[in-house]
């Protein structure tokens, strides 16, 4: 039989989608269902006086109009049940859901909304963090007495020694802003009661189980009278590990026991599920003359918005990641995650690792042109290796490959574009230059969340194995996952890939693998099937029955959260290791920036699927293009100011570059199956800061704050003599 690991197989859902015959959650609309539609807040911050809903109930066609009253538990969220269902009495911004009109038809749904009457009392709105955390501040929510969510310090080493002892101190403070995920397929969905009374949900997500707890916590059932569903996913990248619709959709059809359909407009998706993180973060590195990092300080203020969502656990990444992937002796953090009346801040790819390094970084290569050190000698001197302690100073995981990754970025970058090289001066307006960075990204849940992935594995066969059924609570949201994990059980049990059957969409019908996010799901997922796979086979071996079962519960090595006292801890079980050269081209007239080319490495573990790996690297580099260059969600006093795509501007084809060199590394996890660790995320962390040097290099002019429009870019040249450096 062929070899499976390795190999790029095609994707079996490839026909379907370029063809139009994929069923996503809005093509399950039929005729005869209920169609709901939601009466957001459209303000930042205010105080409901009441709700007139008689209008609305008179419109014809409307079925019911539901408010706080009908919700059997009126909250939820991911980690932390804030956010209301419904807003009984107040609403913390413009996002927010206040009622949810049922009607026959999408048109009667759609005028009975305009038709609630929502009398306000105006609140004074937060809309900036360092407002929030004033003394004085009005309180997005009052039950918590402050507007920080949460602290989150770290301690290492003994920093006013290092920085005394330092030949150089750099300091600087870098920006972020908001990210839309900007999936392709905007939020819809089905609901019903099937013929055993149970609520049955139809939509797209990234965790079945989760989505199922929320629900069921939601209408007061037990879980087992939820069934989650998901159809095609027409891409997550974060943006649906967060109820955003479901709820409300479920509540509409348990209500009415009837089908309700919701299906929402683009503009609906940008006001109603979360973005990534907008960041501060002001940081102060020094170093020795021969090369040694000595100490960082950083203090990161990350706008969680009006509800907490993952804002914890997202900080905790960024001030774990503020030193990058370096080992320093002398560390102090301290990350806050703030509550404003802004649009709520949550998972998205990367999961506070592009914000931190973005930082991380250019502080690097700042640093290193004031000791007069070549930035990539710097990286080479404090890069971590095998046995370095991260800032919890506890060692790393093991299958440390930053270095050689590294490495092979600047021999790529040398013999393509001879980097390091002396460069020709340019006399006209457009320069090129070259920047490097490094990236490091954890693979799977930190800091002691719990993290495990179960499935079970049906094998069939009289002399000779002869086919298997996976069943995994898996979502692929377009990653190919459900393939992967088929090539896993199909080499696992050396059985041709068509006679694996992957049962993975149905909450009903498959165990928990954990959530489509943090690059987990080909090392937690694929270990759960190759594990429960190995022990099918063995149980078959050892009987003379046609078929045999085995269900395992796979549990990541043991990670821990922060000692509050000693700042020691294990934050993660794994990571993915980056580098990446980027070639720019800028226009000092106009501020523009091409990006020319861009080398990509990443250490994999071992590629189950070389074409998706590769097709995963290119496409990061699309998201993180426009996140450095072009996407600029911005919102003014609590209101977004870019609901549509004619307003945020996203990357097109032609914004990309010809030339995407993506060169995959496979040193193998002591963990993963076959070797394998995640790969999804890691593109996007090196990027922006790659670009920003190739920026500096090209025309010696520093950007700190993203993206790097050309108005920001002009402004920065215009601080500068336009001087290429090396």
């Amino acid at each position: 039989m062929t070899e499976l690991i390795g190999a790029s197989l095609p994707r079996p859902d490839a026909l379907g989608k370029v063809t139009g015959a994929t069923c996503y959650p809005a093509d399950l609309v039929r005729p005869g269902m209920l169609h709901a539609q939601v009466v957001f807040a459209h303000r930042p911050h205010a105080r409901i006086l009441s709700i007139k809903t008689t209008a609305a109930l008179a419109f014809p066609g409307v079925v019911a109009v539901l408010t706080a009253q009908d919700v059997p538990y009126n909250a939820f969220g991911l980690i932390e049940a804030d956010q209301p269902v419904l807003c009984q009495d107040v609403v913390r911004f413009e996002g927010d859901k206040v009622a949810l009109v049922v009607a026959e038809t999408k048109q009667a749904a759609s005028t009975a909304a305009a038709l609630v009457a929502v009398d306000y009392e105006d609140l004074p709105a937060v809309t900036d963090t360092q407002t929030a955390l004033a003394s004085a501040a009005p309180l997005v929510d009052e039950r918590r007495g402050s507007n920080l969510l949460f602290h989150f310090p770290l301690r290492k080493g003994d920093i006013a020694q290092a920085f005394a002892e330092a030949d150089a101190v750099v300091e600087e403070t870098f920006t972020t802003t908001w990210q839309e995920h900007a999936f392709l397929q905007p939020e819809a969905g089905i609901a019903y009661i099937d013929e055993q009374g149970r609520l049955v949900l139809e939509a797209a997500g990234q965790w079945l189980h989760e989505d199922r707890r929320q629900l069921a916590q939601m209408l007061k059932l037990p879980e087992e009278q939820v069934v989650i569903r998901y159809a095609a996913i027409g891409g997550a990248f974060g943006g649906r590990e967060d109820l955003s619709m479901q709820h409300v959709l479920a509540l509409a059809a348990w209500k009415l026991q009837r089908p309700v359909a919701l299906v929402w407009s683009r503009e609906e998706s940008m006001i109603g599920h979360h973005k990534r993180h907008p960041v501060t973060i002001s940081c102060r590195w020094g170093g020795k003359r021969d090369g040694k990092i000595t100490a960082i300080e950083a203090t990161v203020v990350a706008d969680g918005g009006a509800y907490a969502s993952t804002s914890v656990e997202v900080v905790k990444d960024i001030a774990l990641f503020a030193s990058g992937c370096y080992e320093i002796e002398n560390i102090a953090v301290d990350g806050y995650a703030v509550y404003t009346n802004n649009i709520p801040a949550g998972a998205f790819r990367g999961f506070g690792a592009p914000q931190a390094q973005f930082a991380s970084e250019l502080m690097l290569t700042r640093l290193a042109q004031s000791l007069q050190l070549d930035p990539a000698e710097l990286r080479r001197r404090n890069i971590y290796r095998e046995g370095s302690l991260e800032p919890t100073q506890q060692p790393l995981p093991a299958g440390v490959s930053a270095l050689l990754v590294l490495e092979r970025c600047l021999e790529e970058a040398r013999s393509r574009w001879g980097y390091g090289e002396p460069q020709t001066q340019t006399t006209g307006h457009l320069k090129q230059g070259i920047g490097i960075a490094c990236g490091i990204k954890n693979v799977g849940y930190s800091f002691g969340f719990p993290e495990q992935a179960t499935a079970t594995v049906e094998v069939y066969g009289q002399a000779e194995l002869e086919r298997a059924d996976v069943r995994i609570g898996a979502a692929d949201v377009g990653q190919g996952s459900h393939l992967v994990l088929r090539q896993i059980v199909a080499e696992t049990l050396q059985l041709p890939l068509d006679k694996v059957t992957m049962i993975c969409t149905d909450s009903s019908e498959s165990p928990n693998a954990g959530s489509a996010s943090a690059s987990r799901m080909t090392f937690m997922g694929g270990r759960a099937v190759h594990d429960a796979a190995h022990e099918a086979r063995n149980k078959w071996s050892y009987t003379d029955e046609y078929q045999a079962q085995a269900t395992v519960q796979y549990r990541a090595p043991h990670t821990t959260a922060i000692d509050p006292v000693t700042y020691s801890g294990v934050p993660n079980y794994c990571y993915g290791y980056a580098a990446q050269a980027v070639k720019v081209e800028v226009n000092t007239l106009t501020g523009q920036v091409q990006v020319l080319g861009i080398i990509s490495v990443h250490d994999v573990g071992k590629a189950i699927n070389m074409q998706q790996v590769t097709g995963q690297i290119e496409g990061c580099l699309a998201q993180a293009l426009g996140y450095a260059l072009i996407e600029n969600f911005q919102m003014k006093q609590g209101r977004v100011l870019t609901p549509y795509f004619s307003t945020y501007l996203l990357p097109t084809v032609l914004d990309m570059p010809t030339e995407i060199v993506p060169i995959v590394l496979e040193l193998a996890d002591p963990h993963g199956p076959y070797g394998a660790r995640g790969v999804a995320e890691m593109p996007l962390v090196p990027f922006a800061p790659a670009v920003a040097s190739a920026i500096h290099n090209a025309t010696g002019a520093w950007l700190h704050q993203l993206p790097m429009t050309p108005e920001r870019v002009l402004a920065a040249l215009h601080t500068q003599t336009i001087q290429p450096t090396s």
